[in-house]
């Protein structure tokens, strides 16, 4: 396939390498690519030079397509003047590399040292459209991009996009002419804004903790495809095994006349269902299936897909694809699949890889990662901080491999300035990925912290509209703010099995906390009691073997193999033996630059003999076995029409100045008529940083205010407080509420002391609290009925 590229020339080389070292990475690649041609669209087509040839889409497959993977000319623009310089059209780069690897990644030929922080960099190739797209209409692909793209064709401008990881693509035939044309992306990626989401991208001048090698633009694969005058642009497919049946949703693109859609299934070569819908727009159709075969966990099977696309007689769009049949449902505590209790032992999946980073090499290494995973016995993952490419996903579906998408939140602060881009891309995430059967549940974020509310929510009800098929978790581990969820979990990096083993056996054991606060003051104190509902410790383990220095686990590693086998099968063995928990996800698939604690090193050797960890993992558990399961939890709430005589920070406007000081003040600074004038002024929560809104960094706080009550008939009263250490409360000099320790916003019930203390008019509040090696932290509401 002829790329069209002027000569490399030496002097327009970075220098950070060399022409020599840039075109012997190029020339190391097309090593690795063994298929020398491909029939697109009815030409042979070589791409012996062409990095993953394959399709990038099998669940959205047309014939009449085109690779644009390959060499492309590059450039960093580190004055951010590209357009200014013409770089949108006939303008010669100054690199080449390789796509679809990011420039920080060896195989795109350039590796180019995260100390570079590209935040603008050009892409550029021309290419010629096959003789079989001449008269269609044709489309141009990217498989991610990240993270804000635009797209120039013959120095037109068809369309922009923002987003690392969801696929986009434009349609260029207006644009296009006879001969040889060019396409010129323009990238923007600030991992450094605050703004963007990053994932496990390291932010720093190098990989640093849990955080690795950055990506920067093209890291998806790129291609041309030719479609008719009207096509099937989107598809919906839901199963139903209950009655042997699929429905698929297609939209259509187009306004030719008298339109018809036929859907056909096939199990093993042979029709078993189709139907056909006429009319434009929007086509539903039900398929009664004459064989009912089941995607299961580890025994998948696929039916294949066709949709065809007719006006009057004439063909003018086929598209092939596949799906499963299978059912997710939520009964009680359990987690069903077709009915089956299938305990999830998955791994932690980040999807890295030594030369391509976010990329991997080869199709086969998708495959091989899946296979690695089932090999120690396990039967899903967690696919962490990315959202993995659909190739992935394809072979998820064929291996009967079970995982759970997720949105690589990391790097973003939850600011409102960002939500409209994070909620477009998880949008258009879903919409690409829902039809998987291998995806039985959906996690956007992980590890958020307090104040992320506000997304979480929004986000998980968005999932919910988009695909109300499979379980939503609103975060993995740390703070959950969905007041009733469907699904919970937890993290635990113990590195004693016997401790781990206990708590969640206690967990479920002991009632949950009451009387709870009004909703709004939720938070993981509160929220991450027992539901009732199905629960996963979704992270445990992270041992080390072998770290050397500079790299880091979890916990204090093993000293021995034997040491190591055992706290294995202890960790695990924990999970297995309590019947309150649907699965587990353990950390992780492999070492990941500095983070030493993988099943397997990072270039896929194994560490461990992969037959004694399968013997550990895949033994039978007690979720599996039907063993009884703690009774749903009572929840004890109080139906109060509170109303907010001290407002917290989720009170909003109720929640008003203090006085504060953090010396010790005179001894009747409690008491009423107290002159605190020259104390500062501050808002709730007080705190060191996570959130707070008055700076609080010292051992003491001293804070005080006063508030109106109507003097009415106090039915109950409550203190809802959050606080990082110890805290007494006083109204009016009487002590109402002394609380130690560290704990978030929960509800106390104060009620005769608050009638002792309060009176009609003005009342005074007076707050001490103190750090304890907790972190500083405190915020109140005074709650009355």
């Amino acid at each position: 396939m002829t790329t069209d590229l002027p000569g490399f020339q030496p002097g327009d080389a970075y220098n950070i390498l060399t022409k020599q070292n840039t075109m012997t990475n190029i020339r190391n690649f097309r090593g690795l690519a063994a298929v020398t041609a491909v029939l697109l669209g009815g030409t042979v087509h070589s791409l012996a030079a062409v990095p993953r040839p394959e399709h990038p889409r099998p669940d959205l497959f047309r014939e009449n397509w085109m690779t644009l993977n390959g060499e492309w000319q590059f450039e960093v623009d580190k004055a951010a003047d590209g357009d200014a310089r013409g770089l949108t059209y006939g303008k010669d780069l100054k690199a080449r590399i390789i796509v679809p690897f990011c420039p920080e990644s060896k195989l795109s030929g350039l590796a180019i040292p995260t100390t570079e922080h590209m935040k603008d960099v050009w892409y550029r190739r021309t290419f010629r459209v096959p003789p079989a797209m001449k008269g269609k209409r044709v489309r141009i692909h990217f498989g991610g991009v990240d993270y804000r793209a635009w797209v120039f064709i013959n120095g037109q401008l068809a369309g922009s996009h923002v987003g690392e990881n969801a696929g986009f693509n434009f349609e260029i035939t207006k644009f296009l002419k006879d001969g040889s044309n060019e396409v010129v992306v323009k990238v923007h990626d600030d991992l450094w804004s605050g703004l963007q989401p990053g994932g496990k991208q390291s932010g720093s001048d190098q990989s640093a903790g849990c955080f690795y090698t950055r990506t920067t633009g093209i890291w998806q694969p790129v291609w041309l495809e030719a479609v008719g005058s009207s096509f099937v642009e989107s598809l919906s497919v839901v199963p139903d095994p209950d009655n042997s049946r699929v429905l698929v949703t297609a939209k259509i693109n187009g306004s030719d006349q008298d339109l018809t859609l036929t859907a056909e299934a096939f199990a093993d070569g042979k029709l078993t269902g189709s139907d056909t819908a006429s009319g434009p727009w929007q086509n539903t159709l039900v398929l009664n299936l004459k064989e009912k075969k089941l995607w299961e966990p580890g025994a998948p099977f696929l039916y294949d897909l066709k949709l065809t696309l007719r006006s009057g007689k004439e063909s003018i769009d086929e598209m092939k694809s596949y799906f499963g049949l299978r059912k997710i449902t939520i009964d009680g505590r359990r987690i069903l699949i077709n009915g089956k209790p299938v305990f999830q032992r998955l791994i932690l999946d980040q999807g890295f890889y030594p030369e391509g980073l976010w990329t991997a090499p080869t199709d086969e290494a998708l495959k091989h990662d899946i296979e690695m995973c089932m090999a120690c016995g396990y039967n899903g993952a967690r696919l962490h901080q990315k959202v993995f490419e659909p190739r992935f996903m394809y072979w998820a579906d064929k291996l009967g491999y079970m995982v759970w998408g997720e949105y690589p939140n990391a790097g973003y602060g939850n600011q409102r300035e960002g939500f409209s881009a994070v909620v477009n891309e998880w949008t258009e995430i879903l919409l690409r990925d829902r039809n998987h059967p291998a995806i039985v549940g959906w996690c956007a974020f992980n590890e958020n912290f307090e104040g992320s509310g506000e997304l979480q929510q929004m986000i998980w009800k968005i999932t919910k509209a988009v695909d109300p098929t499979r379980p939503a978790l609103e975060a993995s581990g740390w703070t959950h703010t969905l007041p009733n969820p469907e699904v919970r979990d937890a993290h635990d990096y113990s590195d004693n099995p016997a401790n781990l083993h206990k708590r969640w056996m206690d967990y479920f054991a002991a009632p949950p906390e009451g009387p709870f606060p009004p909703t709004r003051y939720y938070n993981p104190a509160t929220s991450n009691a027992d539901r009732g509902v199905p629960f996963m410790i979704s992270e445990i383990g992270g041992i080390g073997w072998g770290v050397p220095e500079g790299g880091w686990s979890y916990g204090n590693g093993p000293k021995t193999l034997d040491e190591f086998y055992a706290r294995y099968k202890g960790t695990i063995d924990a999970m297995l033996d309590n019947p309150n928990l649907f699965g587990f996800c353990y950390t992780q698939l492999t070492d990941i630059e500095q983070e030493r604690n993988g099943l397997y090193y990072y270039d896929r050797k194994p560490k461990f003999d992969a037959k004694k960890l399968h013997e550990i993992t895949a033994r039978s558990a007690a979720y599996e076995r039907g063993e009884p399961m703690a009774v749903p939890p009572s929840v004890k709430t109080l139906d109060a029409k509170w109303t907010v005589l001290v407002g917290a920070l989720q009170d909003g406007k109720l929640s008003t100045p203090y006085r504060y000081l953090t010396a010790k003040p005179a001894d009747d600074w409690i008491k009423e008529g107290f002159d605190d004038q020259a104390w500062k002024t501050g808002l709730a929560p007080f705190g060191n940083g996570n959130g707070s809104r008055t700076d609080w960094k010292t051992p003491e706080i001293y804070f005080r205010k006063t508030f109106e009550y109507d003097g009415g008939v106090l039915k109950q009263g409550a203190v809802v407080i959050r606080h990082n250490d110890n805290t007494e409360i006083y109204i009016n000099g009487q002590e109402i509420l002394g609380v130690r320790g560290s704990k978030g916003y929960y509800l106390c019930l104060a009620t005769e002391k608050l009638r002792a203390a309060l009176k009609k008019g003005t009342n005074t509040i007076a707050v001490h609290s103190h750090e304890g090696g907790q972190g500083q932290w405190v915020d109140l509401a005074i709650l009355a009925e």
